[in-house]
């Protein structure tokens, strides 16, 4: 079986963010399935191109045995502004749908698509024509409602064609894959799209990275290093430093507790990270760090070295229906949640016993909540095992993975 994977921040070897389909794809390559991936040379939350990508459009790379991965030109005002954005994603637009249709080789049995964000879905509907090979849409995040939400999208004209786009997006899709069952809900009973057409695969834990480092990393020591006593409460945050993920709240709960042993840890980049450290700076607090990215093997050293995790977003509606990505790493590493998302994601904390839930950008509430570990450390250890337990069950990616190949296999 030849897939051909349309994903613009599929990473690089070693490199930082959401790695589901690096994962996935090891799970099929090792079972025959060959894999070519379109993707983009600029990272999710990088501030530009590396320097082996300057000047060039094209970049193939034999990522791994049976998956080569074509890197596309994305314009580097990806991350100036709301109209440097876009253009970042319709040149990414171009450049794949030109790399699909002149850079691949041989017949493939389907192209795999996965958004945010939706523009992507061009290039899969004009591969899908071209190849004459059906495509399969996956969800990850609902677009463009999440932008609209958040005050990303606020032109009227620019709402309208996005929404346009992702009826026919959805429309000559032959299967799509929603990652939280809200996501189904809403494509069921407000877009009106057939059950037949929709398959569940969520974010899953990632056991092959966690389970050697639960034998034999030494957590108290990688503390020392960092000049962490045993007894402050260290809570860790992974992931994007962006509007929607609004880290100010963290700041702003740092602010009102600078005189208890706690400590936020907060690892990765984006558009607000400049902006959150001047906060820190001009606030004056020595208890809120920041790591810039590192690998993932590197980010379950500081997770495992932690006391809690923390899956933060903006208080909007739409994020009621997604997952956190790095929620399923905390549970994957034992670790225990501070889950400030409301709807599906609370509901999977609350049903795993993997932590509490806190009312987004609401301090108060998270200075009690906070209050209780600092009170209660032994439930840190109980919680985390309960939360490793419950995602063994359901999340776990090799398995996840095998059921996402089985469902490609039958078209």
């Amino acid at each position: 079986m030849r897939i051909l994977l349309i994903h613009q921040y599929f990473l690089e070897k070693n490199d930082s963010g959401g790695s589901r389909f690096n994962e996935m794809t090891r799970v099929w390559s090792e079972q025959g399935v060959e894999i070519t991936v379109l993707a983009g040379m600029i990272h999710a939350n990088a501030s530009g191109k590396a320097e082996k990508y300057k000047d060039k459009y094209f970049v193939k790379e034999q990522y791994d045995k049976g998956i080569e991965v074509i890197r596309c030109h994305v314009s580097e005002s990806y991350n100036v502004n709301f109209i440097g954005r876009l253009w970042g994603y319709f040149s990414f637009v171009f450049f794949s749908t030109w790399a699909g249709l002149f850079k691949t080789k041989g017949k493939y049995d389907l192209i795999l698509v996965t958004s945010p964000p939706l523009f992507v879905g061009i290039t899969a509907y004009v591969l899908s024509k071209f190849k004459r090979i059906p495509y399969v849409f996956e969800i990850r995040d609902l677009w463009p409602e999440s932008a609209i939400d958040t005050g990303v999208v606020t032109n009227k004209v620019i709402i309208k064609i996005s929404y346009w786009l992702e009826a026919f997006v959805y429309k000559h899709a032959k299967l799509i894959n929603v990652l939280t069952p809200a996501f189904r809900e809403t494509l069921l009973n407000k877009k009106n799209i057939p059950a037949a057409k929709l398959i569940y695969i969520p974010n899953a834990a990632d056991f092959s990275l966690s389970e050697e480092l639960l034998q034999t990393f030494d957590a108290g020591a990688f503390r020392k290093e960092m000049d962490i006593s045993d007894e402050t409460l260290l809570i860790t945050y992974v992931g994007a430093h962006g509007v929607a993920n609004h880290l100010i709240q963290l700041v702003e709960v740092a602010e009102h507790i600078k005189d208890k042993p706690v400590l936020f840890l907060l690892i990765g980049d984006g558009m607000q990270k400049k902006m959150l450290k001047e906060e820190v700076q001009n606030r004056k607090l020595t208890n809120v760090r920041f790591i810039d990215p590192v690998p993932k093997k590197e980010v379950f050293k500081y997770i495992l070295a932690s006391d809690l995790g923390a899956s933060v977003l903006k208080k909007v509606d739409t994020f009621k229906t997604v997952y956190s990505n790095k929620t399923f790493d905390y549970m994957a590493c034992k670790k225990p949640i501070l889950m400030a998302i409301d709807g599906v994601s609370r509901k999977l904390v609350e049903e795993a016993g993997a932590g509490v839930y806190v009312e987004p950008e609401n301090v108060q509430d998270y200075i009690e909540k906070i209050n209780f570990y600092l009170e209660n450390r032994k439930e840190l250890a109980v919680q985390g095992l309960s939360g490793y337990a419950y995602a063994r069950t359901s999340f776990d990616r090799e398995k996840l993975a095998q059921q996402y190949l089985d469902h490609l296999k039958q078209i």
